[in-house]
């Protein structure tokens, strides 16, 4: 029994480590507020902020509700123990390795405990340096990801698509939801090299063409405010491959603010309303992201990114000649499978990122 004892004395220490960097208080203290939100009068008079707010809910108790109860299972535990009664020896021997087994499987879901990790994606593709080849390999990681998307159980769908003029794309958006979307595709933001014999090249000559991947988590921003006179929003026909109308109505929006010179542009078939408030929403998120990464309180102190997809800036390299190779300049993770990789099977690349940067001792 006194083995039992120090054992479970033992684990609840390791326990109350880790628990107390959870920051379980405050994030109570915000679903407090977004509850007490949910209940306003007019909450679902705005279906798109109603249903964020839902799902903000729903994401801050799937967090803390399980660290919680097991937090109460234990307590409950160590009273168990301190009745020293031998006869509950194997009773609570078994309730120990069930608890221990719960702590482990929630320490490893801490691997995307940042704040926005449960969160969906705004995730988007830019062609960069290289003219018409980097115009087609901004296509084939669209390619890439979309199988990637199918094969997780993603759900995705286009916002906004530009075609290039010979082939490829120019740029392309996407709203990617699932199950910790950010927290797994926050490892493909970055610059992606492409190394190959061009086949828009005349003399087929090696060819080294960039595009840019941003990925950027779909947040409901309380603490952004935007007036109206910032932003400037234009309308337009939406446009197909070849210059071909997909729409029939007026519904593609592109959204500026100003001050900042950030634009979105969205043109799906949602109502021209909803295109616009969706892209004032992802504009909100581009905003707090630059309040945090240029650790300013002002958005009127804010510079717009000026990230290039260029020689020097990529974080991944994909070699098809003279070898083929694709190589992870960050992890050093590499494999010569290019086709598999290029087919979505990217899962290594993004595992080695989550372990090198969110892992959990």
């Amino acid at each position: 029994m006194e083995d039992l004892k120090s054992e479970a004395k033992q684990f609840k220490t390791d326990f109350e480590k880790i628990f107390s960097k959870l920051d379980i208080q405050s994030n109570s203290e915000k679903l407090d507020k977004l509850k007490e939100k949910s209940v306003l009068p007019d909450f679902w008079k705005d279906n798109s902020q109603s249903s964020s707010v839902m799902k903000e809910i729903s994401q801050i108790e799937s967090f803390i509700n399980p660290w919680i109860k097991l937090k109460k299972d234990i307590e409950e535990l160590s009273l168990i123990i301190e009745l020293n009664d031998l006869k509950l020896k194997d009773e609570i021997s078994d309730n120990l390795a069930e608890i221990k087994n719960n702590f482990n499987l929630l320490k490893s879901d801490l691997k995307f405990n940042g704040p926005y990790d449960r969160n969906d994606v705004i995730f988007s593709i830019f062609a960069g340096e290289g003219g018409t080849d980097a115009q087609d390999w901004a296509g084939m990681l669209f390619r890439m990801y979309t199988k990637y998307f199918e094969n997780s159980g993603y759900k995705f769908e286009i916002l906004n698509q530009t075609f290039g003029e010979e082939a490829g794309i120019k740029t392309v958006s996407l709203l990617v939801s699932g199950d910790k979307t950010y927290g797994y595709l926050k490892s493909e933001n970055g610059v992606h090299r492409l190394v190959r014999l061009s086949p828009f090249n005349a003399d087929h000559l090696r060819q080294t063409s960039f595009a840019r991947v941003e990925v950027l988590p779909r947040i409901v921003s309380e603490n952004i405010e935007i007036k109206d006179s910032e932003l400037k929003v234009d309308v337009y026909r939406s446009g197909g491959h070849g210059g071909q109308s997909v729409n029939t109505t007026d519904s593609a929006v592109r959204v500026t603010h100003i001050p900042t010179g950030i634009s979105v542009a969205i043109q799906n078939e949602r109502s021209q309303l909803q295109n616009k408030n969706l892209a004032i929403e992802i504009i909100k998120s581009k905003l707090n992201k630059l309040k945090q990464e240029q650790h300013v309180d002002q958005i009127s102190k804010l510079k717009g990114e000026n990230i290039s997809a260029e020689m020097g800036s990529q974080i991944r390299s994909y070699v098809l000649h003279p070898y083929k190779q694709v190589k992870d300049l960050r992890t050093k993770v590499e494999t010569s499978d290019i086709d598999a990789v290029l087919n979505g099977q990217i899962q290594i690349f993004i595992d080695s990122f989550i372990d090198k940067n969110l892992g959990v001792e």
